[in-house]
């Protein structure tokens, strides 16, 4: 078990600020809560200096901008740490300005794409990591020695997993690979909440058209105002499946709502004649067209650019789905171009070849 100090004071967030400095190598990862809420709750941020580790207490009483500002600034390494830097963001209002993710530069190594911070700690260094806090309620406090325990050992190993990466990815030339997609994750536009695109959020709006697409996407925008506001869960305000069967059938009165399966009394009491509303005037038409069934030649054309994915990636070593996806494929077939496939790294390595298959 690793040494930590919890740190939960001003006194103790000054000294640990102190020792963060530009460009330093720090492990992170960070414990929150969603499950009940629209924005996750940042409840712990780990942290490998290097030299010791800390669990800081973002709940606690503290004025946090100064830790954010210099944590920040430092070089961050984590493990799938696209939610880490959501909610670090949203916490923080502000993005990191480097990062390095271990779970993208071991998938560059040939192992699993979405390998597991346990199974790469197993894999590297022959420890079995305890599973017992997996479901921990982060937001309690105080929080018992063993939960923190628990969370210290997720950057115990992070930054001697990200030498040993980076050495092995160095070496095969790799390693800007897996810094280009690290960078990704830093891109804002990720993170930010779009009202005008919480359509792309509901499942099964994508095969809506005409009137029916018109009024889910105002239905979308909608639930995701609301959500926001009341800082709950989307499915909480509405189920997907509820907004797809008003967005279809269009029911005109109240009792033709309440008859909708799945819709809430309190949301047929309160915003009743609101949706009723949206579904008679959703404003203006959409010319948003469904994505066509691919054809037979589609389908040939499809199988013939995944086969040639897969012939690179196996010379690679490195599964085919980290080169290029199979939706990416098929949304190339139809003429999309903006895809990571045909950018950086992976232009030369994949996406050349691809488009002279697509040219043909």
């Amino acid at each position: 078990m690793a040494a930590f100090d919890y740190v939960d004071d001003l006194h103790g967030l000054e000294d640990l600020g102190s020792i963060l400095q530009a460009d330093q190598l720090i492990g992170l990862d960070t414990e929150f809560m969603r499950e009940k809420t629209y924005y996750a709750q940042l409840c712990l941020v780990q942290l490998n200096t290097g030299h010791h580790i800390y669990c800081a207490d973002p709940l606690a009483d503290m004025e946090l901008a100064p830790f954010w500002q210099k944590l920040m600034q430092c070089q961050l390494v984590v493990h799938s740490g696209r939610q880490d830097i959501e909610v670090l963001y949203q916490t923080a209002n502000c993005m990191p300005s480097h990062i390095f993710d271990t779970q993208i530069g071991a998938a560059f190594l040939g192992h699993a794409p979405q390998m597991g911070y346990a199974n790469l700690v197993k894999t590297l260094f022959s420890v079995e990591l305890p599973k017992s806090h997996t479901r921990a309620d982060w937001s309690k406090r105080p929080l018992q020695q063993a939960v923190l325990e628990y969370a210290a050992e997720d950057v115990e190993y992070l930054l001697p997993a990200y030498e040993i990466l980076t050495e092995q990815l160095r070496e095969l030339g790799r390693l800007n690979w897996a810094l280009e997609d690290s960078a990704a994750m830093l891109d804002r536009s990720l993170y930010a909440s779009e009202h005008g695109t919480a359509i792309n959020r509901v499942k099964g709006a994508r095969n809506l058209s005409g009137s029916a697409r018109s009024i889910a996407e105002v239905l979308a925008e909608w639930r995701e105002r609301r959500a926001e506001t009341r800082n709950r869960p989307r499915q909480w305000i509405m189920k997907d499946t509820v907004l797809l069967e008003l967005a279809i059938d269009q029911p005109r009165s109240l009792s033709a709502l309440g008859a909708v399966e799945g819709m809430s009394e309190g949301t047929l009491q309160r915003q009743g004649q609101q949706l009723l509303q949206i579904i008679k005037e959703p404003g203006v038409a959409t010319d948003y067209e469904p994505p066509q069934r691919p054809d037979e030649a589609d389908k040939a054309l499809l199988k013939v650019l995944a086969a040639r994915v897969a012939i690179i990636a196996k010379d690679l070593n490195v599964a085919a789905e980290i080169l290029a996806p199979r939706k990416e494929l098929a949304d190339a077939i139809c003429g999309e171009r903006a895809s990571r496939v045909f950018s950086g790294w992976r232009q030369q390595v994949v996406g050349d070849q691809l488009l002279e298959l697509l040219e043909n």
